[in-house]
């Protein structure tokens, strides 16, 4: 609905809907509504008391329904953090570290200006990533059996530069050092790609699934620049 054009007293605020099927993905699709008039359903003496209510469309053919928000909550999907969400988090703040570690090399050593600009974009993209998984982190810690109490091996993960890799980006200059850059972090970016695939498979959190989503649009943009250099 056009909020300039909304009728006196009704505002309308749209739900994002994400993968849910049945009368969940009906409830999550509703439009929040502040009614001052009178609606038929179930919420009809709220309507008329002014409080908000949720008219959720029914399906092709079916009337819509109104709820209260207390029913419209009860409703909505559980998208608690699974295994899936935990380990795309914990994994990727180490996977963005590395690139940034590899960025930071480039204004002393790059040659060429494309490649500092990229390194500096890497660097301004990823760094406020980090810390909104850290945040998000923080707000769901892991349970324990997510660990299993042993430290994660991080140079496993896809498109992870080696130490023997990162010593010979440090030691490179000028030309050879734009080819190993734009290489390694094709990898690198390639491997991210592949982590955040993953999660939205298997997540079930929403703000991670935001968050991989990002990733993917970003760095396939990046991926994709970097061959045209390279």
């Amino acid at each position: 609905m056009d909020m300039a054009k909304a009728p006196s007293g009704l505002m309308a605020l749209s739900v994002r809907p994400r993968r849910f099927t049945g009368a969940a993905a009906i409830a999550i699709a509703g439009i929040l509504l502040a009614l001052t008039g009178c609606e038929s359903g179930g919420a009809t003496d709220a309507a008329r008391d002014g409080r908000p209510v949720v008219i959720a469309p029914g399906r092709p053919g079916e009337a819509a329904r109104t709820l209260t928000p207390e029913q419209a909550a009860k409703e909505k999907p559980d998208d608690s953090p699974n295994a899936a969400d935990h380990a795309y988090v914990q994994n990727m703040i180490e996977h963005h570290r590395q690139a940034l570690t590899m960025s930071a090399l480039a204004p002393q050593r790059a040659s060429a200006d494309g490649v500092r600009r990229l390194a500096e974009r890497i660097t301004a993209a990823q760094q406020p990533e980090i810390g909104a998984m850290e945040k998000w982190r923080a707000l769901h810690p892991a349970p324990p059996a997510a660990s299993g109490g042993h430290a994660h091996d991080h140079s496993t993960m896809p498109g992870m530069a080696t130490e023997q890799q990162l010593e010979e980006l440090t030691a490179a200059t000028g030309a050879d050092f734009d080819r190993l850059f734009l290489r390694l972090m094709t990898t690198h970016h390639e491997g991210a790609l592949k982590m955040a695939g993953e999660a939205l498979a298997d997540g079930n959190n929403v703000a991670v699934e935001e968050m991989a989503t990002e990733v993917v649009a970003v760095q396939t943009a990046e991926i994709n620049r970097m061959r045209a250099m390279g």
